[in-house]
């Protein structure tokens, strides 16, 4: 009900943000008679202001037209590699040109980023994927909002989440003999758990893993998002924050957790910021300083955009990551699309290097609880780990914005290419990638600074 009735006050509510955007146009139009009086800037940015506290916010594009690779540019094509139910694996393929730089960029790592399936769209990754584009090949995972989604194609649960992850490694191994792994935040538990299944079982994994700012051990210097998780009861969630999608959307029936409420739970979180945020706006609309009220549209419009969840997902995450805790005390079981159930069993990654990274300053995964994951992998030799921390960055400093291109990239872009090769396992030899990337290997194994380090 609480679902419907939010829709209907949002249909109620749209006809007038449009008003409000188009009397925000006149007034802030110096031609038009209502932008000759003297109160015109002022009453344009209280109009902008209400236009966007209360317009709808669709999911934004990532908008990769081209980036720069060594003073080239290049040209990038984005297009769904795989379309499953509730995520499609999207490719940023690279074009150029000119033939060294098409040489380059031909023989650099593959990596699938996994993005979090936690409220925002992938496009939050959007900084991530364009400064790893420089480097690599980028594949990420582009989860879909589960209000699109038709009842008839089927429920969507925790372990369905791990089995897409794998499928989509297998895929990408496929094309390029092998590939590296990201996962920011939510996703670090689901991937680990997939890479774990798929060494139990002898299958190719991975050539490194980054996990970033992720819950791998929530009892960890716990946050206020840890806390809510850990404190409420199952049955609280789900007699409190899911809902019917209502008859206006394809997935109209299915169980959610829906956007709406997350956001209102962002914002909780911070609300004097927000409230100061957007009194800063409307004092730039006045002064006419357009770079910072565009920077301004440029973050709610990603911050305010939301996907429902489909609870089963939302509420077996909440069980197995922050009430059961199952990954760090290993009873977690998972299905196959087969219908066996398995154990996850971190110990058996072997071949697979691991970089943990965390955020100094995080308020959403705390300090520890992406480290912890080096406590549960050991069968990964000692010199194939590695943490760093992040000094002054918060949750989205370690993926986004200066911090993320000036001080936590580097290490990125450094282990995946120490690790480009195999990891050797004791008692055995190391292996090289497959051939699409051998040359670079090849090259790399012949630089002074492998030869040294061999």
């Amino acid at each position: 009900m609480l679902y419907q009735l939010y829709e209907t006050q949002r249909s109620l509510m749209e006809p007038f943000a449009d008003l409000a955007n188009a009397a925000a146009k006149v007034y802030s139009n110096p031609l038009s008679v209502a932008g000759q009086s003297p109160f015109a800037q002022r009453i344009s940015a209280t109009y902008d202001l209400l236009h966007r506290l209360g317009k709808d916010y669709e999911k934004p594009e990532f908008g990769l037209r081209t980036i720069e690779v060594d003073g080239v540019d290049v040209a990038i094509h984005e297009r769904v590699e795989i379309d499953k139910p509730f995520c499609e694996l999207r490719r940023f393929k690279r074009f150029s040109d000119d033939p060294a730089t098409l040489e380059k960029t031909k023989n650099q790592p593959a990596v699938l980023i996994v993005a979090p399936l936690s409220g925002h769209y992938a496009t939050l990754l959007r900084d991530t994927v364009k400064t790893m584009l420089k480097d690599h090949k980028v594949y990420i995972t582009d989860w879909k909002n589960a209000r699109l989604v038709p009842m008839s194609e089927g429920e969507f649960h925790l372990d369905d989440y791990v089995n897409y992850v794998q499928e989509f490694i297998r895929h990408v191994q496929k094309l390029y003999g092998n590939c590296h792994l990201m996962s920011v935040c939510q996703p670090t538990v689901p991937v680990l758990a997939a890479v774990s299944l798929m060494a139990s079982r002898g299958e190719k994994t991975p050539l490194s893993m980054t996990m970033m700012g992720g819950p791998i051990d929530a009892r960890k210097s716990p946050t206020a998002v840890n806390n809510l998780a850990m404190n409420k009861s199952h049955t609280w969630f789900e007699n409190n924050v899911i809902y019917r999608v209502p008859s206006s959307f394809p997935g109209a029936g299915r169980r959610v957790y829906p956007g709406f409420m997350q956001h209102t739970g962002f914002v909780a979180m911070n609300p004097d910021h927000h409230a100061k945020s957007h009194y800063d706006y409307f004092k730039d609309l006045i002064k006419g300083d357009d770079a910072s009220t565009e920077a301004h549209r440029k973050f709610y419009d990603e911050y305010n955009a939301v996907l429902d969840m489909d609870a089963d997902y939302y509420l077996e995450t909440i069980r197995v990551v922050f009430q059961d805790f199952s990954l760090v005390n290993g009873t977690w079981d998972v299905k196959s699309p087969s219908g066996k159930v398995e154990r996850v069993r971190p110990d058996d990654i072997k071949t697979t290097a691991l970089l943990s990274v965390e955020g100094e300053l995080d308020d959403i995964s705390g300090s520890g609880q992406t480290r912890a994951v080096h406590d549960i992998c050991g069968g990964v030799p000692k010199s194939q780990q590695r943490h760093f921390e992040a000094q002054g960055a918060g949750h989205y400093g370690i993926f986004s914005g200066r911090r993320w291109r000036e001080h936590v990239y580097p290490v990125v872009k450094a282990f995946i290419l120490d690790h480009n090769t195999q990891v050797e396992a004791p008692g055995k030899t190391a292996v090289a990638v497959a051939k699409p990337a051998a040359k670079a290997v090849a090259k790399k194994a012949a630089s002074p600074r492998a030869a040294a380090k061999k």
